[in-house]
């Protein structure tokens, strides 16, 4: 298929954004985190940043949200970056097929999590980026904003206080895997950057050019390389089979693309070799899923016919 031009691209994701936005009905916004529960479930925003420089959006695609385990996926490639095969003696790469905060997974896997991207992968991220960096919550904003080229980028307050005040369930995991001998750091201090992480907030725009690296095989912004070819290509396969929690078969089905989910709301997508696409629509499917961020992105993969498959 021939590439879109400039009033194309604009213009389908108009129609997008139009099109998908009723869909939000469907779902309910995270109320399990009261500062995620006020947000305007009306929302919508979408973005497109293309490997050539070029970026489109429309609705709600410059206001910033909740970024969440959207941070997951920039945590696993500076990890990857700076220690290579190593993270997998620690976490696995396998789909959970349980929610992304389940005990009992990681109880009769002592400690081991199913993949980066559940809750008690992320920790393990975190406690190793704590290790190389001694900066984990540090090192991931300095990356967001140089790859965004907005140095605004930062934590949202009242989230991170509401995370950290309601993050029993994550405490549990921690602490779980500190009793496996599969954290390296004190567990407060891998929390405390989980949480401040998660409440990261960007836009769609900000988030689509921070992830061009993965469409671009490795390659930062400024030309220099964060990941290999290899590992570019790893990144975005675990994104594709764990990263929209345990509904990725469905979301590889529908979407056809590698993808990051957040219970903010936002949803990144890979389009290898082309761009990143963010949406935005905060009200969530029962698996914590943008009901109208995931149908955006299939009516976009079908239009276009820009998938992997």
């Amino acid at each position: 298929m021939a590439i879109l031009g400039f009033m194309d691209l604009q213009a389908l994701l108009d129609d997008l954004a139009r099109e998908a936005a009723p869909f939000a009905a469907r779902g309910k916004v995270a109320d399990y985190i009261p500062a995620l529960a006020v947000v305007d479930p009306t929302c919508f925003g979408i973005a497109l940043a293309t490997t050539d420089g070029q970026v489109f959006g429309s609705g709600h695609w410059r206001v910033p949200f909740s970024i969440q385990s959207i941070s997951k996926a920039f945590s696993l490639a500076l990890v990857l970056a700076r220690d290579g095969e190593a993270l997998w003696r620690r976490v696995g790469r396998e789909p959970s097929g349980n929610p992304f905060n389940s005990l009992v997974q990681l109880e009769y896997e002592k400690g081991i999590p199913r993949n980066p991207f559940i809750n008690a992968g992320a920790l393990i991220l975190i406690d190793r980026l704590l290790s190389l960096t001694g900066d984990s919550l540090g090192t991931l904003q300095a990356f967001l904003r140089a790859e965004s080229a907005n140095p605004a980028v930062g934590i949202d307050q009242e989230v991170a206080a509401s995370e950290a005040e309601h993050g029993h369930r994550n405490a549990a995991l921690a602490h779980f895997m500190a009793s496996c001998g599969n954290l390296e750091n004190p567990v407060d201090q891998v929390l405390d950057h989980y949480f401040r992480q998660c409440s990261l907030a960007m836009s769609c725009g900000d988030l689509a050019k921070a992830g061009l690296f993965l469409a671009n095989h490795g390659l930062r912004a400024d030309g220099s390389r964060l990941l290999t070819r290899s590992e570019a290509k790893r990144t975005n396969s675990i994104m594709l089979t764990c990263g929209t929690y345990d509904t990725a078969g469905d979301f590889a089905y529908r979407v056809g693309l590698p993808g990051k989910s957040g219970v903010g709301g936002g949803i990144v997508a890979v389009l290898p070799e082309r761009g990143v696409l963010c949406v935005w629509s905060p009200a969530l499917d029962p698996h914590g899923n943008s009901v109208a961020g995931v149908e955006a992105l299939d009516r976009f993969t079908t239009r276009t016919g820009w998938s992997v498959f």
